[in-house]
């Protein structure tokens, strides 16, 4: 188990992911009868693991997949995390997000560096079109959970 845990500690994640504590839950554990922790990734800076993703995906690019710039499409979230990302690392981000993306999700992706582009009326719009930019501007597109690397 130790092995394990000092490979996870290795990753270059935390260079922008600090180690999220643990909480227990307290009915839940009643409920089962059992111990039952909650990973606090709400800690985050993005308030999610989705940061962990981003910056895992987004640091193992090479350096000319880096100099292209990467997009992404979200309504939240990934999108913070790609943001984040890109940015403590030098690299140009855009994000696309459906027109309907309340405006402080939009205002936190800009904040954290990210171009945003609002595009369509639903999540698949916004991914159709981030996947169209991929082609169009040459860049890297960082699937929001999708993606075996």
């Amino acid at each position: 188990m130790q092995k394990i845990i000092d490979l996870v500690h290795a990753t270059r994640v935390y260079e922008v992911a600090s180690e999220s504590p643990l909480s227990v839950a307290h009915q839940l554990s009643v409920r089962s009868k059992n111990t039952i922790y909650l990973k606090r990734e709400d800690k985050q800076v993005v308030h999610s693991f989705k940061l962990r993703g981003a910056y895992q995906k987004i640091s193992g690019l090479s350096a000319k997949q880096k100099a292209k710039g990467v997009v992404a499409s979200s309504a939240g979230n990934h999108a913070q995390g790609v943001a984040l990302s890109a940015s403590k690392l030098g690299i140009e981000s855009v994000i696309v997000m459906p027109l309907s993306t309340p405006k402080i999700k939009v205002n936190a992706v800009e904040q954290l560096g990210g171009k945003v582009v609002l595009h369509g009326d639903v999540y698949d719009d916004a991914f159709a079109y981030a996947k169209q930019l991929e082609q169009q501007q040459d860049l890297v597109f960082i699937h929001p959970y999708d993606d075996i690397e």
